[in-house]
This record gives structure tokens, sequence and C-alpha cells, in this order.
């Protein structure tokens, strides 16, 4: 009888101690993200989108890192908008190369190479090429404040109702952190990759207009 006893206790403990375990791991399970089937967080979204398209001035500074479709590299970025126009400038302390790519509507320039300014009509391969950095600039002046470029996309949100996750023109952009002083709020951490691809930024200073 007492042998009895001492099987069903451990059994018991068996089980108390799976039970505890299930807990604990469910516990560090990481909290779903909400998908774009939210209407209200999808009205949110574009809400923010509405407010970011009016403040078609603005800049940040950071770091970045490209790799995959050329040589890529990391250092410094400055990025500064001016409506359709921008200029970003990128300096790679490790090679001591520095670039200056202005572009509009149909235009391009890549100051910095050795055998002169660079124009084009495309700024993302004229940067490709000539610098080796493969960055989808067309899309990442939207991406980068969190906003939807043009065509389809899948987001997925974080637990305060902003961007966390967006698929889009083939690239998965992930946003790590956000600077909730702004309103509408910007990312500090965008990560963007796409097959051997990926762009990674964070921005240290934000200047929006009206920020």
């Amino acid at each position: 009888m007492s042998c009895l006893r001492r099987r069903t206790r451990g059994r018991a403990v068996r089980v108390l101690c799976s039970l505890l375990a299930l807990v604990l791991l469910a516990g560090c399970v990481r909290a779903p993200l909400l998908r774009d089937a939210d209407l209200e967080l999808l009205a949110a979204q574009t809400e923010r989108e509405r407010v970011l398209a009016l403040q078609q001035n603005w800049s940040f500074s950071g770091r970045v890192a490209v790799s995959g479709g050329g040589d890529g590299g990391s250092g410094r970025i400055e990025w500064q908008q001016q409506g359709d126009s921008f200029s970003v400038s990128l300096s790679a302390p490790v090679s001591r190369q520095s670039w200056r790519l202005t572009a509009g509507e149909g235009w391009a320039r890549l100051d910095g190479v050795e055998q002169g300014p660079l124009e084009g009509s495309d700024a993302e391969a004229l940067l490709a090429e000539a610098a080796g950095w493969s960055m989808p600039l067309a899309q990442l002046r939207a991406w980068v404040r969190g906003a939807r470029a043009e065509a389809q996309s899948q987001l997925e949100f974080d637990a305060q109702g902003l961007p966390a996750r967006l698929r889009q023109h083939g690239w998965q952009i992930e946003y790590r952190g956000w600077d909730q002083r702004r309103q509408p709020p910007l990312p500090l951490r965008v990560f963007a990759e796409s097959g051997e691809r990926r762009v990674r930024l964070v921005v240290d200073r934000w200047e929006p207009e009206g920020g």
C-alpha cells in the first residue's frame, strides 16, 4: 500500500512539474502580432500616412549597413527630403569613402566617385553600379517613416498599434523601435531584407517638418 502511495505521489509531482513548465514556457512566448485584417488598425495607419504625406520636407541622420546585390558596406547616413527631391550622404569610415546622391523626378547625380560626378535617370541603379550599395531608394523614403509605398502590401502591427512588419515589393521590413515623442511616431530602427539583400537603418535623429 505504501508503494502505491509513493507511485501515486510521484505521478502527481511529475504532472505538477509538467504544468509548471508549460506555464513558464507560455510566459516566454512573444505576444502575437496584430495583422492587417483589423480595420481599426488599418484606418489608424492610413491616417498616419496622410499626416506624413503633408510633411514633405524632412531629414534624418543615423547609421546604415547594406549587404547583398553589390559590395555593400556600413557607415553614416544623412537623408534630406524636399518634396519629391532628396539628397543622401553616405560615409564609410572603414573604406574612407563618401558619396552624395541627389535625385528628383527622372534624374540623379552621384558625387564622390573617382572619375567625377555621375548622372543618370535611376538613382538606385547609379548608387549600386558606382558605389556598390544596393538600396531600394524609391520605396525606402516611405518605409523609413513607417509608411507604405505604392503597391500591394501586408502589414502586421505591434501592441501599440504601430507597424511591426511590412511586406511590399518583395521586401520584408521590420520596425524594432519608435520615437513616440513625435506625432505621428517615427521609426528608430528599420531592418529590410529581400533575398540576399539587406538594409539596416538606425536613426539617431529625426528632423521632420513641424516635428
